[in-house]
């Protein structure tokens, strides 16, 4: 039974950080591709940061240089780093997995996955940033 569970989520100002947790069970995890989508009201869900099995990470323009994505196969674990946060950040940030490689074009690591890639989700965390 896969599961994916977020922690973290909160309330902060604008210029504040915050950490979400996702933990992992279910699964062989160091297989999977893992990242964090979000959404908000209005506006389309985004890919905001994956990380591959190789450790490397992959970021979405909007969270690059403020956000780190880190992940620890021996305790199944994933952690979103969040700093500099403007209201824009906010929304409801989720876990995901699918178990196979993560896809970005080589030359500029830019994510080439959708939501639809990863069938694996957790409940979401809130964040809100004011």
């Amino acid at each position: 039974h896969v599961q994916l569970v977020e922690s973290g989520g909160g309330s902060v100002q604008a210029g504040g950080s915050l950490r979400l947790s996702c933990a992992i069970s279910g699964f062989t995890f160091s297989n999977f591709c893992m990242g964090w989508f979000r959404e908000a009201p209005g506006k389309e869900r985004e890919g905001v940061a994956h990380i591959d099995m190789d450790d490397r990470p992959i970021y979405a323009d909007s969270v690059k240089g403020r956000f780190t994505v880190s992940r620890n196969n021996a305790e199944n674990t994933m952690d979103l780093q969040m700093s500099t946060l403007s209201p824009e950040d906010s929304g409801l940030y989720y876990c995901v997995a699918m178990n196979r490689r993560c896809r970005f074009v080589p030359t500029t690591r830019i994510s080439t996955m959708s939501s639809g890639d990863f069938p694996y989700w957790g409940q979401g965390t809130q964040v809100t940033v004011s």
